[in-house]
């Protein structure tokens, strides 16, 4: 079922959402995603009796575009703040945030940028830490500016050029899938569901990044909510080096490493992604309903 948030801005933000009403988790995707790419996931989670809430971050999906280009990370934390305590208004809990990449970083600023209460019940880092291998932030960014502008001419075009990013992993047999992180635009070209100005905007996702480092940093020393940090064996992101500074600030977080994992580990490897969040939320979070 789709429906709307409010985000920090008065911004509309959509989500789907699935499962049985309380123990709710709010699924935030990466950068130049959209919802729909957690959609295993959350089948997953409702069956396992968890309300899943994945959401289209400001800029992404079918999210709005926010007026003044406000796309720097406190803007994403304040959006994920906000939607995190309307589901637990709505669900008499508060979500645990799942947050892959730029979902990752705007849970954990969130987190600590909290005054009382958390907003979070838990916190599942996707192969993402404060400290970030810029090279492999360049690849990324790289990618999702190459054809932003000029978009594809078909999203068969757009599954090549995704297939050459991604050699490692499985072409998928529909298209369908892909389609849903694209728009068809009036000149009939395909172009990524989410707004340019989110890298090259006045308040792009790049915009005080040392800063935001920093205060990224204090949140996990600050962390007192159940954590788990789950990197890919092979991340372009994060390295083993990163991984272990995190878990030296954060002593009490769980981590997994998944073994073949690239940045995208939910993609890549999702048996072993959601036997370890499954296994994570039921030990640390509470009960695991049983499957409808």
């Amino acid at each position: 079922m789709s429906r709307s948030f409010t985000g920090a801005q008065g911004n509309r933000l959509v989500a789907s959402e699935m499962g049985p009403r309380g123990r709710p988790v709010l699924l935030l995707h990466g950068g130049g995603q959209t919802r729909h790419s957690w959609a295993r996931t959350a089948r997953l989670l409702a069956q396992a009796g968890w309300h899943a809430v994945a959401l289209d971050q400001r800029g992404h999906g079918d999210s709005a575009w926010v007026e003044d280009g406000a796309y720097a990370f406190p803007d994403f934390a304040a959006d994920a703040a906000a939607v995190a305590r309307q589901i637990a208004q709505e669900q008499g809990e508060r979500p645990v945030a799942i947050g892959a990449s730029l979902g990752g970083i705007a849970a954990l600023l969130a987190l600590g940028e909290a005054s009382g209460d958390p907003p979070f019940a838990g916190l599942i880092l996707v192969d993402i830490v404060p400290q970030m291998d810029p090279r492999g932030v360049d690849r990324v960014q790289g990618f999702m500016r190459e054809r932003a502008v000029e978009g594809f001419a078909s999203v068969e075009e757009a599954a090549e050029a995704v297939a050459a990013y991604l050699p490692h992993r499985t072409r998928p047999t529909s298209l369908d899938g892909l389609k849903k992180n694209l728009r068809p635009h009036a000149d009939g070209r395909w172009r990524w569901h989410w707004d340019p100005r989110f890298l090259d905007g006045p308040r792009s996702v790049n915009t005080g990044w040392d800063e935001v480092e920093t205060r990224l940093l204090a949140a996990a020393a600050s962390l007192t909510v159940p954590t788990l940090l789950v990197r890919g064996g092979s991340s372009e992101l994060v390295t083993r080096e990163a991984a272990e500074e995190f878990l030296r600030l954060a002593p009490e977080a769980d981590y997994v490493d998944v073994e073949n994992a690239r940045h995208m580990v939910a993609g890549d490897r999702n048996d072993v992604f959601a036997d370890a969040i499954t296994t994570f939320l039921a030990r640390r979070i509470g009960r695991q309903s049983s499957a409808a």
